[in-house]
C-alpha cells in the first residue's frame, strides 16, 4: 500500500502541473516516503557519462560524474536494465559512495529505448530492494511527464556543458 500512496503523490504533481522543479519534488517524495532509502539520485545520460542531477540523502557523492559502463550505474545505463545489487561489498563494480551504504538499485530512464538518465538509490540496510521496489520504480521510470522532464533537465545540462566549453 505504500508504493500506492506514493504513487498518488506523484500523481497528484503531474496532475497540478506543477513543473517547477519536478524532478526534486519527486526526489524528495521517495526520500521522506521510504525510511529504507538512505540517499536517492537522479543521473543524466550527457555523452558517454552519467551527471548526477536532483538527489537528496545525508550528504553529497563524490560520483558526480561517471561513464556509461563504469560501476552499478554505469552497467545500468549501458545494458538498459534495472541493476538490484542486495550487498554493495560483494560487487566488484559499486563505486563506494558512503561507508554506510549496504545495497542499491538503478532504474534506466528510457525515451524510445534509449537511456537518458536513471534514478540511483542506495540503502543502509543489506538486501533493502525486492521485487515491489522494482515494479513501482520501473513504473515511475516509463511516466511521460517524468521522462520529459528527465529530457528537459538532460537538454539544459548538454546546454551548459557546450556553454563552458566555448568559455575556455
Amino acid at each position: 500500500m505504500e508504493y500506492d500512496n506514493v504513487d498518488k503523490k506523484i500523481e497528484k504533481i503531474i496532475f497540478k502541473k506543477d513543473f517547477s522543479h519536478f524532478l526534486d519534488k519527486v526526489i524528495d517524495i521517495l526520500y521522506k516516503s521510504f525510511d529504507k532509502y538512505s540517499w536517492i539520485g537522479i543521473y543524466i545520460v550527457c555523452g558517454n557519462d552519467l551527471i548526477l542531477g536532483p538527489w537528496r540523502g545525508q550528504q553529497a557523492t563524490e560520483h558526480t560524474k561517471i561513464p556509461i559502463g563504469k560501476g552499478v550505474c554505469g552497467s545500468a545505463a549501458k545494458s538498459g536494465e534495472t541493476e538490484t545489487v542486495p550487498y554493495v561489498n560483494k560487487d566488484e563494480r559499486y563505486l563506494a559512495c558512503f561507508v554506510s551504504t549496504r545495497s542499491e538499485i538503478v532504474v534506466p530512464i528510457k525515451r524510445n529505448g534509449k537511456v537518458i538518465g536513471e534514478i540511483d538509490i542506495d540503502s543502509e540496510i543489506p538486501n533493502a530492494f525486492d521485487e515491489e521496489d522494482v515494479k513501482f520504480l520501473e513504473k515511475l521510470c516509463t511516466k511521460k511527464t517524468f521522462i520529459n522532464m528527465v529530457e528537459k533537465k538532460r537538454f539544459n545540462q548538454k546546454k551548459m556543458l557546450k556553454k563552458n566549453v566555448s568559455k575556455s
